[in-house]
């Protein structure tokens, strides 16, 4: 007997399968229902952190928003960060227990698999409905024993599945009627609807090819979701934003693209604001006409540090900095700004010392503990261009191994209730800070945009702050619609509900 839960499964990764669960969740809070997402396993190196300071994938964060729902650790239960390209660390109910291979982390699957089902139940206990998500497809064959995230979640949770096809990507009747052959018969009779996603035109040329796979798989059709071009926060790592610009503001800002870039989502609310023309980079020669310089954060400090020596890129920055052009790092990004990055315990990588960039005043030592916590930032500044900010608030979140160890011209311009957040140099166009999510408000943009105007001897011109929080409910409101629009609602409800197999 089905009940209180809807697994949305897909034909293989980046088919909008995280998406969909958004929209439905939002839905289910637009008609008056208490939802929860939930996955047992992502891989991502985008994460949050809880306000019990626990680390989960971003997202489900984003999905619990969608649903109206503080983000919880037992959402996603099993986090992967790859820390290279053979090892991840591993992080279970929202802490780190160490770094495995893949065939270490196969190893130690089954003895998830019933604490996963126990948060799951635990979960389903506390809500209507909960919007379970798969990972790539449940027709990986080879996957199939070790599996915990598609099928054997279903089961486990006796879950319906609705079957998500991407058309955009092409091939979309091939890889549903493949996907569905290839599941066992039992497997089958979960899946009671197929939804195809990310169309473009006009659906009656469909039509013809939806009845050819109804009458193939036996399995209805509920609905065809049209491209949505969605801006919210995305899970995978090879990601569309990479490869383009966005914005077309004044203020030309360039985003290093490290190995290991983690919490990238820090730069799709800084995408947003008024003026900001965003992109990132991947060498020296990108670089050049940057007005600001971000460094994000990564899994591996150290090494990508590396990786952008060797590719130049390390003496571009310095050259803009020494130019007075704006600088800023975000925690692995701001502890590159450092003079001397110190691994004695391998914490990230087999390199024990790296030189920093030398354009803070300040050393890192990484440390085995992991620091997971959200915290409030207040910009406290003594001299310069951010003395007038002074008291303005920042809400985020930090997630670091490293200590920062301040020399004698380092200026503190960021403090929490933990001490010194941020500090910048001597000429205040180099700064960084451990907290993610510092754009998301849009003012501390606002105030670099001003000083780069400023410079430039520019008047008049001034960027409102957008707040991405405002922002990511109206595209919740917006896919909710198109989805409620585009998909038999009352048959998704008969899903849920069992209702359909009477």
């Amino acid at each position: 007997m089905y009940g209180k839960c809807l697994m949305i499964q897909g034909t293989a990764s980046s088919v909008g399968k995280s998406v969909l669960c958004s929209a439905f969740l939002r839905i289910l809070k637009q008609d008056g229902w208490k939802a929860a997402p939930f996955k047992a396993q992502n891989m991502s190196l985008n994460s949050f952190v809880t306000k019990k300071g626990l680390e989960m994938g971003r997202a489900q964060v984003t999905q619990a928003q969608a649903a109206g729902m503080e983000p919880d650790a037992r959402m996603n239960p099993v986090l992967l960060k790859p820390t290279s390209d053979r090892r991840s660390q591993v992080i279970v109910e929202g802490k780190a227990i160490g770094t495995m291979t893949a065939m270490e982390y196969h190893e130690y699957k089954p003895a998830l698999r019933r604490r996963i089902k126990e948060i799951y139940d635990s979960l389903e206990s506390e809500n209507d409905y909960v919007i379970i998500e798969g990972a790539g497809s449940p027709a990986e064959i080879n996957l199939r024993e070790g599996d915990i995230v598609n099928m054997s979640m279903a089961e486990a949770a006796d879950a319906p599945v609705i079957l998500v096809g991407d058309i955009d990507l092409g091939g979309v009747f091939a890889s549903l009627l493949g996907t569905v052959m290839l599941l066992t018969e039992e497997e089958r009779k979960r899946v009671r609807g197929i939804i195809i996603n990310k169309f473009r035109g006009d659906v009656k040329i469909l039509e013809p090819g939806l009845r050819m796979l109804e009458d193939r798989i036996h399995i209805p059709v509920i609905g065809v979701v049209p491209w949505m071009n969605v801006e919210l926060e995305d899970e995978d790592s090879v990601t569309e934003r990479f490869r383009r610009q966005s914005g077309e503001g004044d203020i030309d800002v360039a985003v290093v693209k490290l190995r290991h870039i983690s919490n990238f989502t820090d730069f799709q609310s800084l995408a947003l604001q008024p003026g900001c023309r965003l992109r990132y980079a991947e060498s020296a020669g990108d670089l050049e006409k940057a007005d600001l310089i971000v460094l994000p954060g990564t899994k591996n400090t150290i090494e990508d540090l590396i990786d952008m020596r060797n590719r130049g890129m390390d003496q571009a920055i310095i050259r803009h900095a020494r130019r007075g052009g704006m600088v800023f790092g975000i925690c692995g990004g701001y502890q590159m700004l450092g003079n001397r990055l110190k691994d004695p315990e391998h914490t990230e990588s087999g390199v024990p010392e790296a030189s920093g960039l030398g354009l803070l005043d300040m050393d890192v030592i990484f440390e085995k503990e992991k620091q997971t916590t959200q915290a409030v930032g207040t910009v406290e500044c003594a001299s310069g261009w951010l003395e007038k900010y002074n008291g303005t608030f920042m809400d985020g979140y930090e997630i670091h191994a490293g200590q920062n160890i301040l020399g004698k011209s380092a200026q503190p311009w960021l403090r929490t209730a933990e001490g010194t957040d941020g500090i910048m140099n001597a000429g205040g166009n180099v700064l960084g800070s451990y907290l993610h999510g510092v754009f998301d408000d849009g003012k501390l943009f606002a105030a670099m945009a001003a000083r780069i105007r400023e410079e430039r001897g520019e008047t008049g011109k001034e960027s409102v702050p957008v707040s991405f929080e405002a922002f990511r409910e109206k595209e919740f409101d917006r896919i909710a619609a198109i989805v409620r629009s585009s998909v038999d609602m009352e048959k998704v409800y008969e899903i849920m509900r069992g209702e359909d197999r009477k």
